[in-house]
């Protein structure tokens, strides 16, 4: 997988450039010090992977990540992040992030996460999905077209509800006893269904139709 760095701290960035080249799948190809210019680079570099900061001068990480999807929606682009803040989370989501994972992560932890991506998994914290699914849901407003927004299956209302709880394709194949390939085939047309662009979004316009129901307090 073909990374572009974009963070305005450089001891960081070094940092996670020689963790993620020290693995055999990861290629950190570019570094990015602001938004405008990670938008230059992507635009340049075509990566597989942006990991970007939100907090950065000139241009901020949201504006460039809505920029580079814009573009280039085939780029993968998660937010690493210091910021636990709901609003960040929803903004990313809404300008088309693809996951969202705090700096605090450990490293292994992070491999993990970025690897899903190959197999649509959406990175996101685990103790942040409740906060942005519950944000989105409050924020959704009627769809210009309802007729997009068919009613799920009982199976998919299942496997939806699971990723609202932030299972990963894995954990999901085995709570519900069905093999993983099935899992995929079930998110694909879940996100055909309700017109999303990634697991996040489907959750929230499932949610927020009444089609799911998010616990009001932690499990």
């Amino acid at each position: 997988m073909r990374v572009l760095l974009a963070d305005d701290h450089l001891l960081f960035r070094k940092g996670l450039a020689r963790l993620l080249d020290a693995q055999p799948d990861f290629e950190v190809v570019g570094e990015a010090t602001d938004g405008w210019e990670a938008v230059r680079q992507a635009e340049a570099l075509h990566p597989d992977l942006v990991l970007m900061d939100i907090r950065m001068p000139n241009c901020d990480g949201l504006e460039a990540t809505r920029r580079i999807k814009a573009k280039m929606p085939e780029v993968r682009v998660v937010m690493l992040t210091v910021s636990d803040d709901e609003q960040d989370l929803v903004a990313a989501v809404r300008y088309g992030a693809d996951g969202y994972l705090l700096k605090d992560i450990m490293p292994e932890a992070l491999f993990q996460q970025l690897r899903g991506l190959a197999a649509g998994e959406a990175p996101i914290s685990r103790g942040m999905t409740g906060k942005l699914l519950h944000q989105l849901a409050q924020q959704s407003r009627p769809a210009a077209q309802p007729a997009a927004y068919a009613v799920l299956s009982s199976r998919e209302c299942e496997v939806l509800a699971l990723v609202v709880h932030g299972y990963s394709n894995q954990e999901i194949a085995e709570d519900l006893g069905i093999a993983r390939n099935t899992v995929k085939n079930h998110l694909r047309s879940i996100l055909a269904k309700l017109g999303a662009r990634n697991r996040a979004q489907a959750a929230a316009q499932a949610v927020s139709r009444g089609l799911i129901c998010i616990p009001s307090g932690p499990e």
